[in-house]
């Protein structure tokens, strides 16, 4: 886990170099479908509402599936090479700097595990998880100017422990409206602390579930893949969909509560640009 942290301290010099921008006609912040842009290149106010379906594991390491409901869209302010947002739970800043540096960061929610996601019982005795704030920092640098080819960096930090991950992602298509589709192959790492709050068994829950007492250190978690797509139908509707593939390390697949080697979700959705 730390050593991402100077991945992302090494990001930090970037503010206080003014971004130049290459691509006159961006409109977009950086031309990544992942990322919710309403602004139109415009600095001021924008608004972008809508909803989604999800078809997921129904927590981490589940064998279970099922279809959940999501809400969609922020509200953004944009001044220059900056956007700071509101979506859902949490709220974020964005910025540029050099054209070839995106810098995020956000305050959230961790929404935690109930006993309840499980229908068949499979995590009975061991408790609901409260719900908890999280910081996350994230950092992207791009090998070309029209934002072709990128590393990525990103921190989870929470009172329940912190996770990182390190990959490298590639857009498609020639758009420079935040439209097309991306890919990301990322390696994640957590500390035992985290890993124990997703996948680890204490005494008392052991006695409650009848699972085995489990202890995890910290470490690799997973290797992982995701996919973004995003289209702008006209001037106000957006239709967007993401995929997420994550396949556990083997210390991770060694707890009773990973039911599955892997976790997965897709997810489709419309959004309507104020």
């Amino acid at each position: 886990m730390k050593k991402f942290l100077p991945i992302f301290l090494s990001c930090i010099y970037g503010l206080a170099t003014p971004s130049v921008l290459a691509l006159e006609d961006r409109e977009a912040l950086v031309p990544l479908p992942s990322l919710d842009d309403f602004t139109k290149g415009k600095d001021g106010w924008s608004f972008g509402l809508g909803a989604g379906v999800e078809y997921e594991t129904a927590y981490e390491g589940s064998d279970e599936f099922g279809f959940e409901l999501q809400p969609a869209g922020a509200v953004q302010w944009r001044k220059g090479d900056n956007i700071f947002y509101f979506a859902g739970e949490a709220f974020g800043w964005r910025g540029l700097r050099n054209n070839d540096w995106l810098l995020e960061a956000s305050v959230g929610f961790d929404e935690g595990r109930e006993e309840s996601d499980s229908d068949d019982g499979r995590l009975d005795g061991l408790g609901d998880q409260e719900e908890g704030f999280e910081l996350v920092f994230q950092a992207r640098c791009s090998f070309t100017p029209d934002w072709r080819y990128w590393l990525v960096s990103r921190v989870v930090a929470s009172e329940d422990g912190n996770l990182g991950l390190f990959g490298v992602g590639r857009r498609f298509g020639t758009h420079t409206d935040g439209s097309g589709s991306e890919v990301n192959l990322v390696a994640v790492f957590h500390d035992s602390d985290y890993a124990n709050k997703g996948f680890g068994i204490d005494e008392m829950q052991s006695a409650a579930s009848g699972l085995e007492t489990t202890s995890l250190s910290g470490g690799l978690r997973s290797f992982g893949v995701d996919y973004s797509y995003r289209h702008n139908m006209n001037d106000n509707w957006q239709i967007y969909a993401e995929a997420l593939f994550e396949y556990f390390s083997s210390d991770v697949r060694k707890s009773p509560i990973a039911r599955s080697n892997y976790e997965s979700e897709i997810g489709v959705g419309f959004i309507y640009i104020f």
